[in-house]
């Protein structure tokens, strides 16, 4: 049996279509599992969009299209072997691994994330390391953190964008060229019409490719029922169940990525839902999960379903349903 992604396609593509359509800049992020939706169907659709898409790492340059410009969006070990490749630096290690390779990077800004990149007081030394060792460069990187505000976010981009102004106003244009991420279409649009003497352009994934969450569907089936009583213990390190009821076994686990949701710092809480109630996880298998379901619910059958709730670009799927 399966864990299955049922999308509605007419909704997933208007969605895709009209966020690309109000979106100048646009730059779409292909990565990891392809959000849940696989990598060569989201390639499909973003050579389609621009002339310029991102991957995570550059092992997934190989899915991009010759013709079409690809960012990396981590640092790499060595230069790649492809010319429309722009690579990530944020720091002169990362500009010395490239030595012997004469292509375009973009410069990585250190943001509240604290991740890599270059501060403030770091980048002017970082823009002559670039220069001297003969890379083009192509832009500047800002990458801030989700849990902000829009408001905060748009501030702390914009106090990059006057710091770089400051150094590379002597630069040719490309040099104010900007990608961002984390901001809502909407918000990207208000900042490149308030600040036009930038390029901006924005890396855009989840909201692209997950923007309507309506169309999409996750969920997985049921594989057999046993029934319990309080105090049975089952599994392969023989939990004891809290209640009677029954012990549902569904047919999603670690190969596909499912594992306890976090919530806050509190106790892991399950993926599975029936019938909009939350079920009691006891045990993750390779290929099965179970589920202890109350005696007050009436269980699933064989052959059912239950609704999945996990973020996409962790998850991989059985199966890929369009309706």
């Amino acid at each position: 049996m399966t864990l299955r992604l049922t999308v509605s396609r007419a909704t997933w593509r208007s969605q895709i279509a009209e966020i690309a359509a109000s979106t100048p800049g646009l730059v779409p992020v292909v990565k990891g599992n392809g959000y849940g939706l696989g990598q060569d169907l989201l390639m499909s659709i973003a050579v389609e969009l621009t002339d310029t898409v991102a991957v995570g790492s550059i092992h997934e340059v190989a899915s991009v299209p010759s013709g079409t410009d690809v960012m990396v969006l981590t640092p790499v070990g060595a230069p790649p072997d492809r010319d429309n490749v722009i690579l990530t630096v944020g720091s002169h290690a990362h500009v010395d691994a490239l030595v012997g390779w004469s292509g375009r990077v973009l410069v990585k800004l250190a943001s509240s994330m604290r991740r890599y990149g270059a501060t403030p007081d770091e980048l002017a030394a970082l823009l002559d390391h670039v220069d001297s060792a003969g890379l083009t460069l192509a832009g500047f990187s800002v990458h801030p953190p989700t849990e902000t505000t829009e408001e905060t976010r748009v501030d702390e981009i914009l106090r990059w964008t006057e710091r770089i102004g400051e150094l590379t106003a002597d630069r040719d244009a490309t040099a104010l060229v900007v990608t961002v991420s984390h901001l809502a279409p909407e918000t990207f649009r208000a900042l490149r019409s308030q600040h036009q003497h930038v390029e901006w352009r924005l890396r855009c994934g989840t909201a692209l490719w997950h923007g309507d969450k309506r169309s999409l569907h996750l969920g997985a089936d049921v594989l057999d029922v046993r029934t319990v009583r309080a105090g049975d213990c089952v599994g392969y390190r023989q939990v004891p169940v809290a209640h009677g009821g029954t012990v549902a076994m569904i047919g999603a686990g670690d190969i596909n990525g499912v594992v306890p949701l976090l919530a806050g710092g509190g106790a892991p809480r399950s993926p599975f839902h029936f019938r909009r109630r939350r079920l009691d996880l006891l045990e993750i298998h390779m290929h099965t999960s179970m589920v202890l379901i109350p005696e007050d619910l009436e269980p699933p059958r064989f052959g059912d379903s239950v609704d999945v709730q996990r973020p996409l670009i962790g998850t991989f799927i059985d199966e890929l349903v369009w309706r």
